[in-house]
């Protein structure tokens, strides 16, 4: 159902421990408190990259049998990956979404701000605590899309897509934009 019992033949531990030996020591370190399991969702992709999966929490281990138990119903032959959540990757990951945005057609892009609204969704787990300043992603937003009035609340359980469907999501930020049809 939710434990993770193999991986390409080896036992989840087994397989991060071979990774945690690779990393540099700020990614051991977070290893040990941020490890996240993300699902691909697009099964006929073969090149995956940022944007590809659903990220879920590891949520126990068991060292005797090597497995995880993870926050999601789990199949054989899923794609996954493991994921490490910090503020930089977190920050970085953002900046290419609203640049990308901001780079469509269709963005919000130098609209009259009185004729656009923004409402922000985003995790107990973001703001202060993970970038150690107030506002941050709303900064952000306001520096790369524009200086829009925002609005919103911190959730436990956000909306948003990956790829073509919607998901509920932790640790995650989801804007709503809207603007009048009349510029």
């Amino acid at each position: 159902e939710n434990v993770l019992l193999g991986l390409g033949g080896e036992s989840p531990l087994t397989v991060l421990e071979e990774i945690y030996e690779g990393l540099n020591p700020r990614d051991q370190e977070l290893l040990q408190h941020s490890l996240f399991l993300g699902f691909a969702t697009d099964i006929n992709k073969e090149i995956l990259g940022p944007g590809d999966f659903l990220i879920r929490n590891i949520l126990a281990a068991d060292p005797k049998k090597g497995s995880v138990v993870i926050g999601k119903l789990l199949r054989v032959g899923q794609t996954v990956q493991f994921h490490l959540r910090d503020g930089q990757t977190s920050q970085d990951d953002l900046e290419e979404v609203l640049t990308n945005y901001s780079s469509k057609p269709t963005a919000l892009i130098n609209k009259d701000p009185s004729s656009v609204g923004v409402l922000l969704f985003s995790c107990l787990g973001r703001g202060s605590y993970l970038y150690k300043v107030p506002n941050h992603d709303t900064d952000l937003f306001q520096k790369l899309v524009g200086h829009y009035p925002v609005s919103g609340i911190f959730c436990n359980g956000e909306v948003g897509p990956v790829g073509s469907t919607t998901y509920v999501h932790g640790y995650t930020s989801c804007f709503g934009l809207f603007s009048s049809k009349n510029p």
